[in-house]
């Protein structure tokens, strides 16, 4: 060894990549494309994604990568296969007898004083769990963390008796719980229930009880929905969203603001905002984070560098669901009625609930092309070389550089 090479810095390790998968209901096939692109890009290397995080529907895509780590292109040919075919009544019960019978019982409890109480949902998703216990190996989660293809897997809910976000995870042995202020990881064994309670959508689904506490959509208290990858090992996150941030005012009144707002149109408002707001504001919070590194380095000892990428739809989803709207069940459609949702008064909310073949096909062929567009910057990054900067990517919209620090 030569005095030059015995003063070498040893080379930085390799980056741990992270996958999180936010919620997002039926625009959740988006996030099946781009994996497909991925896959096709990759069909032999090792498992890209050694740590995942998926939270309500994202969680479902999260499980099935984890599950088939050992195989994982072939748990994405699974998930093509099952969000390309898509229908309505596999996820929640569509007969529209029963749609409007749960519709009448809401109006009867609010119409009679506290007399009747309402019911636990609106939506009956007994055919969701039916799939997913069909569909999910959930011993095979075992073998791919003991043969290295994955180092842990969290599905996100949020416990109702004190309001905390969980992050119920499972992995390598080295993995540990976590406490923050109203935000928890907790190492179990994974199953059914941790995922529907992820994607139980408050009052469209009903909570799940889970060790005697009920819990429900992760996205509710998900204040910081990149916190559990990085407390998971990931240095590097891939997050596949659902809608692309905004980036500028809006200059004039849009096709979906011209009438007051219904309360299917602010149904629909709110699971835009529960699925997606939080990840714009956890991006933006560690673009500040990474200029106070930059300005006092020794002041912020705490920190670590997280390089992270966003890929969105580039295209408005509302405009693809307006499309196929005339698909729904009869049943689903009476209901948009009642609650002010037909046209583009529903586009949002439709948009969420649309478990239809040709939506859903529509999106994972868009979330490919989107992939494809960004092939190179996306290959770049999974190869997970020394960290350099943050990258921040919406396919089409937003792109926005800077030095990655953060902390979990």
């Amino acid at each position: 060894m030569n005095a030059d090479s015995a003063t070498e810095a040893p080379p930085e390790p390799k980056a741990t990549v992270g996958l999180v998968l936010p919620g997002g209901g039926a625009r959740a096939a988006y996030q099946v494309g781009v994996l497909r692109a991925i896959a096709d890009w990759l069909p032999d290397s090792p498992h890209p994604f050694p740590v995942i995080v998926g939270t309500s529907a994202g969680a479902v895509a999260a499980t099935v990568l984890a599950t088939e780590a050992d195989r994982w292109p072939a748990g994405v040919d699974a998930l093509e296969q099952v969000w390309g075919n898509f229908r309505v009544d596999q996820v929640f019960r569509t007969d529209t007898p029963v749609i409007l019978r749960a519709g009448l019982h809401w109006a009867a409890a609010l119409f009679s004083g506290g007399l009747l109480r309402p019911p636990l949902a609106l939506l009956d998703n007994t055919p969701l769990r039916d799939l997913l216990a069909a569909r999910i190996r959930w011993l095979s989660l075992g073998r791919s963390v003991r043969g290295g293809a994955l180092r842990a897997l969290a599905l996100c809910a949020t416990g109702y008796d004190n309001g905390t976000s969980v992050a119920f995870f499972d992995g390598e042995s080295g993995v540990r719980d976590w406490g923050r202020v109203h935000r928890i990881g907790r190492r179990t064994d994974l199953g059914l229930d941790h995922l529907m309670a992820s994607m139980s959508i408050p009052f469209l689904f009903e909570p799940v009880a889970i060790d005697g506490e009920y819990y429900g959509d992760g996205a509710q208290r998900q204040i910081w929905p990149l916190s559990p990858a990085i407390h998971l090992g990931a240095d590097r996150l891939l997050i596949i969203g659902v809608r692309a941030p905004a980036t500028e005012p809006a200059t004039g009144p849009t096709p979906w603001a011209r009438t007051p707002p219904t309360a299917g149109r602010l149904l629909g408002y709110m699971l835009d905002t529960l699925f997606m707001d939080q990840v714009f504001a956890n991006l933006e919070h560690i673009a500040r984070l990474n200029e106070v590194v930059k300005v006092a380095p020794q002041a912020t000892p705490d920190l670590h560098k997280v390089s992270t990428l966003l890929i969105a739809p580039s295209e408005d989803l509302r405009e693809i669901a307006l499309r196929h709207a005339s698909r729904l069940p009869r049943g689903v459609r009476a209901l948009f009625g009642i609650m002010g949702a037909r046209g583009s008064a529903g586009a949002e909310l439709a948009s969420y609930l649309m478990f239809d073949s040709a939506f859903t096909r529509e999106l994972i062929a868009l979330g490919r092309r989107d992939a494809i567009a960004q092939r190179d910057r996306l290959l770049e990054f999974l190869a997970g070389d020394a960290l350099t900067n943050t990258s921040v990517l919406a396919a089409g919209a937003w792109d926005d550089r800077g030095s990655g620090a953060t902390r979990a």
